[in-house]
């Protein structure tokens, strides 16, 4: 049976951004929706931490080749990293402003960022035959070449949405109905 995992950003949680209205959307098609609540914070937020977080759902069979993965922000790479150093098969993964090495957003963003970045990106295409990427050309946070490159690295489809900021609730995301047909 399909399921599906939402995954928040940094200094984020579960209940941001458009998070909660796509969990409710998912779960009323009948659907099994987790959105699993990081830790954040300097300190807590890194890769060690939300890996340990997210192998007990793989450990308990939920996450497999039925699985689409819905990711915002730096969420993106730390998913392609933790699959392809759990070697994790899934259906689908669908990113939102993802991009890796990217430094510059400011101290705390890169201090917590930095663990989830990965040198062998292209290698999550073995773990997901089915990768789309989300971006836009004016995110305040993002460079839109580092989103750009992110997508190219990994993408099987890009979506550009024009002057869409962090595709966040800061740029008018509350919901995000655009993700729906991807799902």
């Amino acid at each position: 049976m399909e399921n599906y995992f939402i995954i928040h950003g940094s200094f984020s949680s579960p209940y941001s951004n458009w998070i909660g209205w796509l969990h409710d959307f998912i779960q009323t098609e009948g659907k099994q929706v987790y959105v699993p609540n990081f830790p954040v914070g300097v300190g807590y937020q890194n890769y060690e931490n939300w890996s340990r977080l997210l192998k007990n759902y793989l450990d308990i069979g939920l996450i497999g080749e039925n699985t689409i993965i819905i990711a915002h922000s730096i969420a993106p790479v730390f998913i392609s990293k933790f699959l392809i150093e759990n070697k994790v098969k899934i259906k689908k993964l669908i990113s939102v402003c993802g991009f890796n090495n990217y430094f510059g957003i400011n101290e705390e963003y890169d201090t917590v960022n930095k663990s989830m970045y990965t040198d062998n990106l292209e290698e999550v295409r073995k773990y997901v035959s089915e990768i789309v990427c989300f971006y836009s050309n004016n995110d305040p946070y993002v460079k839109y070449e580092a989103e750009k490159e992110f997508a190219n690295t990994i993408s099987t489809e890009q979506i550009l949405i024009p002057d869409a900021g962090h595709i966040n609730s800061e740029s008018g995301f509350d919901t995000f109905e655009d993700i729906v047909s991807y799902l």
